[in-house]
């Protein structure tokens, strides 16, 4: 459970005018627990939610919605309320939710302290009232926490304000429980959806609330509690749904964290769904309304009580019964029965009357029953008819025309309700003004004329309509005035202000016209020189007028006249007025005259095209500098159209332009021209001064720009140099930076230096000389170094001194290397001469010398080339041990000469090489030191060397197999031997295994086994003996039918009587064995195929035929039959042999059992007959009187014997190896599908 909300603080008032909507406080949901939580703040459907922003201002959320809020520092934040109300932490399934509950008197951590209610309202006797949220005033105070506070947050949280309790008339001790405790609720998941469908089903038979029904209709009763949204109160020991912060209404029971409280007199929460459709359905059985009195305007409309149900025992109806009375809801529809209906009358009365009714209107009536807060269906509707009456006042009569002595009038008709306007009443003043009204119409039309009239006055006028049910009320007066007469001619127009297309004039009204006369005014005008005359320019009641579109500088005349509805007057006197010049346009763009001096330039312009129409009185030039325009200064104004810009600046841009002025105003700007003066050389510069000390050949020079530039920026310098002994000058140095650096100079000489700079106008003058002496310099550089050879291995390296340039040389530096671009110091020292040692025989090396004083490092000599003498081959490096691959497809190069060659190559063939008695060994040859290698001596240890020419690959013959040789090589040249490498370790490989001896074991007219050697007949394949079969094909052959370990080998789908020829050979790590001599095997020749079983055809008691299907000869060979018989159980014996397919077998036995079967035998020409497998046997069986009975049995009987004596086939061996390999893949299968059952899941 979170920690209780802090206590309200003082809090700060708010403007009034802030537009908060009434409701109660919504809930506040916190949920998260760490440094910082989430609250969710549920505003629900028609309550609002106002929280303050960071920037102070007010926000207003109407629900529904959902406002996520943070708290900073991970506590709950204070939700604060108004007065009368405390906020209580509830926490389910791990969410806090935060309810505002009514204040009470006392709090007893238990749960079970008793509540009171609060005190009734002052006015006891009034029925209770809610105010519709609507309705409810602003809140007074808004409380916030104190700023520090704890949950102090971003955005305080300002609650709403909430209404007051709900007080009844009728507050007993029934009220509370029997225990002296009121109904204490507490709202689950279950209340909460049994609320929401309550709440459903109300809104659907409402059909869109009561909200909006409360709103349309008129406040005639304090009891409207149906117009914001209640909650379901059952005072019968069962809590309802409550009245929580997020309803609109507080009732007599109060939520809270007890999970107990919620349950009624059984202890059942789930009993108030019942106990509210038994409300409801009470309320539903409501009568309709009775209507009486039915007047015009009005109406009462009377209804009763629901009727309760009657039972033997009234205490369970009493029970049930409300303890609140009944409140009533009385809603009338003016567009039929289905139409939409309009809330007349809420209250708990049974009688109301309505009032404002339309008369001659048909209306529906229907009355709906409620309480607390449930509202029944409403009621069958009542028609009824209100009664007719006088017509509604009429609008006052209006004037459609008139002169000075009569008046048009014209009305309309007003709403008859319900009976037809017999007649209009018309009444006047008679322009008298008393107040007293007179009958000037009476009858049934709708306009009148009234005559005799005195001009310009008023008359008054008022209107009533007549019809069988009475007269209307009279309408508004309304006051109307007759024409005069023609008006004198009126002043002439004056001027009131003017311009260059227009003037504006204004008049006066004649004197002698009332203000009751409606005047008009005409005001003419006639343009000089035009001779249009006087043209009418306005027509109209205003007294002035702007006349547009005229010419500048033009005289006008005008005039007026006035006219009313009797005739026009004469026109006013005729005056004149001139129009404004217009402002002069532009000048020409000015020009340059004359050449453009580097100070100075002559501009002229051409006056402008238009002048307005006045003269050009003076020109106004205005002068810019640079390009950009932001600065004018003013150089000239006067009448002159050309002028001198002088104090110009060499180089720079200007802007010029021009504009005059005249009467009618300054003209625009003429086109700005752009002048650029030229620019003139700069002036001299300041002498350049020395950057650091000065160097033996080269000196570091710096400069500043000149002062004055001329006008254009310095592009260029140049650098001039004197030597000590000559006057000339050289230039040294031209371009645009402001250092340099001269070389080429002679250490410890003096020379001066002279600086002048240009730019696109030119150089400018040289500046005053500078004078700097050179420091001392490094040596000279060396004379090419000698070199003497002492040895292959060992040089002498002499050299000289070089000038010293003014300073002793101190030391000498000497590089040495085997290539030119690669050299490297060897020696350095005062000394002149050097001993290299360590060097390779027969190589070019190359030196250099150098030398070095205080001044710092001359250049080096030339380099020298040197080569030392040749000597001994080095020793070989690396040895390698030839592949097996390598060995067969080396030559071995024999001393003999080349005709012997020659004929070995074509009567030879290559030496085998075997690695059991051969080593290849070749080498990386070494460094011959200048003399070609002759030859290479081969060391084996205990066996004499061997040696062998200029090659660098050897195989070492008539070695011992398995055994290991300590191998070395030395290189010979002409100058002798070099010294021998190191030891190298190899091993000769054993000797090859000898073929077996090959049998057959095994034969048929397809097939062969063969079998060689003594072991299984199946080896690993990891054995070190393996073999190799092979068979000559048709060609002559050999081609390899097996490869491996075993010892057996099926040769299969061979043809028969046909010979075929095989080898064998052995072969291990050591290598292949040789290939044994050739076997040929001969298959035989294959028997002819069985035949089917025979038919046997009883002729008579004593014989019988026996035929069975002919055979294809084979292969040329003919193709005999043997039929055997049996009687009874003695053995079979031969009845017949012959080519023919069918026999007749006499002298049976009635009595006894024949059996006969058949074979086929090949009669070879050069070899003995083959018999092939007998047939199925065939019975015989003897015969019955039923010869039914006798042929099924003869027919089983044959059956029977002839699956009995099948003969039974056994499997070979691949049908044997694929019956074990299905059955180790069934079993896999099943491992892997109780594998993956069992274990993995």
């Amino acid at each position: 459970m979170a920690d209780h909300t802090p206590p309200l603080e003082s809090g700060q008032l708010l403007s009034s005018e802030l537009p908060l909507l009434a409701s109660p406080p919504p809930q506040a949901m916190v949920n998260g627990e760490g440094p910082q939580q989430v609250i969710l703040v549920q505003v629900n459907p028609g309550e609002a939610f106002t929280i303050r922003r960071e920037d102070g201002q007010f926000q207003c959320i109407t629900g529904p919605a959902q406002v996520p809020m943070m708290s900073p520092n991970g506590s709950v934040p204070p939700i604060y309320v108004p007065p009368g109300y405390v906020s209580q932490i509830i926490e389910e399934n791990g969410v806090r939710r935060v309810l505002v509950l009514p204040q009470q008197p006392e709090f007893h951590p238990g749960g079970h302290s008793p509540l009171h209610h609060p005190p009734p309202p002052p006015h006891a006797h009034l029925p209770a009232f809610i105010p519709h949220p609507a309705m409810m005033p602003p809140p007074p105070h808004l409380y916030t926490g104190m700023p520090g506070g704890v949950g102090d947050m971003s955005s305080q949280y300002i609650s709403q304000y909430h209404p007051a309790h709900i007080y009844s008339e009728q507050v007993s001790a029934d009220s509370h429980s029997q225990h002296g405790r009121p109904t204490f609720v507490h709202r689950d998941d279950r209340t909460c959806k049994t609320y929401e469908r309550l709440q459903k089903k109300l809104k659907d038979r409402q059909g869109g609330g009561g909200g909006g029904q409360v709103k349309d209709s008129p406040p005639s009763s304090p009891q409207k509690t149906c117009s914001s949204p209640m909650t379901v109160d059952i005072h019968n020991g069962v809590g309802g749904k409550g009245l929580e912060a997020e309803q609109g209404q507080l009732s007599h029971a109060v939520a809270g964290p007890d999970k107990q409280a919620g349950r009624g007199k059984n202890g059942e929460s789930g009993e108030l769904d019942e106990e509210a459709q038994a409300l409801q359905a009470l309320l539903s059985t409501i009568s309709k309304p009775v209507v009486s009195d039915i007047q015009a305007r009005e109406a009462v409309v009377t209804w009763s009580a629901p009727a309760k149900p009657e039972s033997e025992n009234g205490s369970a109806e009493d029970d049930c019964s409300p303890q609140e009375p009944f409140s009533y809801e009385v809603s009338i529809s003016f567009s039929g029965k289905d139409g939409k209906y309009k809330s007349m009358y809420c209250g708990e009365e049974l009688s109301a009357t309505f009032e404002d009714l339309r008369p001659a209107t048909d209306y529906h009536v229907r009355v709906q029953a409620m309480c607390n807060c449930l509202q029944g269906s409403p009621s069958e509707a009542v028609s009824f008819t209100t009664l007719s009456c006088e017509p509604d006042p009429p609008n006052p009569p209006r004037k459609a025309s008139g002169t000075k002595n009569t008046l048009v009038l014209q009305w309309k008709a007003p709403c008859d309700n319900g009976s037809k306007i017999q007649n209009y009443h018309l009444q006047w003043d008679e322009g008298k003004g008393t107040g007293i009204y007179e009958q000037c119409y009476y009858g049934p039309q709708k306009q009148y004329r009234v005559t005799k009239l005195s001009p310009a006055s008023r008359y008054s006028f008022r209107l009533s309509a007549k019809n069988d049910m009475g007269v209307s009320e009279f309408s508004e007066v309304v006051d109307l005035f007759t024409s005069c007469s023609v008006p004198l001619p009126p002043f002439p127009p004056e001027l009131e202000m003017a311009g260059v297309t227009w003037l504006c004039l204004k008049w006066q009204r004649p004197t002698s016209s009332p203000k009751e006369d409606d005047i008009f005014y005409i005001l003419e005008m006639e343009e000089e020189g035009s001779g249009y005359g006087f043209q009418p320019s306005y027509d109209g009641d205003e007294l002035s007028c702007t006349i547009r579109n005229l010419h500048r500088s033009t005289k006008y005349k005008f005039r007026v006249a006035a006219y009313n509805s009797e005739g026009k007057s004469n026109p006013s006197q005729v005056v004149e007025f001139i129009t404004n010049p217009d402002r002069p346009g532009s000048p020409c763009r000015p020009v340059i005259r004359g050449r453009v001096l580097p100070n100075s330039f002559k501009m002229a312009w051409e006056p402008p095209k238009d002048n307005g129409g006045a003269e050009v009185t003076k020109y106004v030039v205005e002068l810019s500098e640079g390009l950009s325009g932001l600065s004018w200064e003013l150089v000239y104004s006067g009448p002159a159209m050309e002028h001198v810009c002088e104090g110009l600046k060499p180089g720079c841009s200007y802007q010029t332009r021009v504009y005059c002025m005249s009467e009618g105003g300054q003209s625009p700007l003429s086109e700005t021209l752009q002048v650029q003066t030229p620019a003139v050389p700069p002036g001299p510069c300041q002498p350049p001064r020395l950057v650091g000390k000065p160097k033996a050949r080269e000196v570091q020079l710096r400069w500043g720009p000149p002062q004055i530039d001329g006008g254009s920026p310095v592009s260029c310098y140049s650098v001039e140099v004197s030597g000590p002994q000559s006057e000339e000058s050289r230039e040294v140095y031209q371009g645009p930076d402001l250092d340099c650096s001269v070389g080429g100079l002679l250490p410890g000489k003096t020379y001066s230096f002279r600086l002048k700079a240009a730019n696109k106008a030119g150089f400018g003058p040289l500046s005053e000389r500078f004078e700097v002496t050179t420091g001392p310099g490094a040596p000279e550089q060396c004379k090419a170094p000698s070199t003497t050879c002492k040895s292959p291995s060992c040089v002498v390296v002499s050299w000289e001194a070089p000038p010293c340039n003014g300073a002793p040389v101190t030391e000498f530096r000497v590089e040495w290397g085997a290539a030119e671009g690669s050299m490297q110091v060897c020696y350095s020292g005062p000394g002149l001469s050097h001993e290299m040692k360590g060097l390779l025989p027969a190589t070019n090396y190359f030196c250099r010398a150098q030398a070095v004083n205080v001044a710092g490092v001359g250049p080096f000599s030339e380099a020298v080339l040197c080569q030392t003498p040749c000597s001994v081959p080095a020793a070989v490096s690396n040895i390698y041990a030839l592949k097996e691959s390598e060995l067969q497809r080396y030559e071995t190069s024999v001393d003999v000469d080349e005709d012997e060659e020659d004929e070995d190559a074509v009567s030879r063939p290559p030496p085998f090489y075997s690695p059991s008695t051969c080593l290849g060994i070749c080498w990386d040859p070494p460094c011959d030191h200048g003399s070609e290698i002759t030859s290479y001596l081969v060391d084996l240890g205990e066996r004499q060397p061997i040696n062998i020419g200029p090659v660098t690959k050897h195989i070492i013959q008539h070695l011992q197999p398995d055994t290991s040789y300590r191998i070395r090589i030395q290189a010979l040249n002409s100058l002798g031997a070099g010294p021998f490498s190191h030891t190298f370790k190899l091993k000769t490989k054993p000797l090859p295994p000898q073929p077996p001896r090959l049998e057959c074991t095994a034969f048929s007219h397809q097939t062969l086994r063969l079998k060689w050697g003594d072991g299984p007949a199946k080896a690993a394949t990891s054995d070190a003996l393996q073999y190799q079969l092979q068979m000559e094909d048709k060609n002559g052959r050999f081609i390899s039918l097996y490869k491996g370990p075993c010892h057996t080998h099926k040769v299969q789908r061979l043809n028969e009587s046909t010979s075929y020829t095989f080898r064998i050979q052995a072969f291990n790590e050591a290598g292949e064995g040789p290939f044994s001599n050739v076997y040929t095997f001969t298959t035989p020749r294959s028997p002819p195929a069985p035949v089917k079983a025979p038919k046997v055809e009883r002729l008579d008691d004593n014989s019988c035929e026996v035929t069975w299907e002919a055979l294809q000869p084979m292969k040329g060979d003919p193709i005999l039959y043997a039929l055997q018989c049996m009687m009874g159980n003695s053995d079979f014996k031969q009845a017949y042999k012959g080519s023919a397919t069918s026999f007749h077998v006499q002298n049976l036995q009635p009595s006894s059992d024949y059996r006969f079967r058949v074979c086929a035998i090949r009669q070879c020409q050069d070899a003995p007959e083959l018999s092939g497998p007998y047939s199925p046997t065939v019975t015989l069986t003897p015969q019955r009187n039923d010869l039914a009975l006798s042929g099924g049995a003869a027919g089983l009987g044959s059956r029977a014997s002839t699956e009995s004596n099948r003969a039974r086939r056994s499997l070979t061996d691949e049908q044997c190896a694929f019956l074990l390999l299905m059955v180790f893949a069934v079993i896999a299968i099943l491992i892997a599908f109780v594998i993956q059952y069992f274990v993995i899941k």
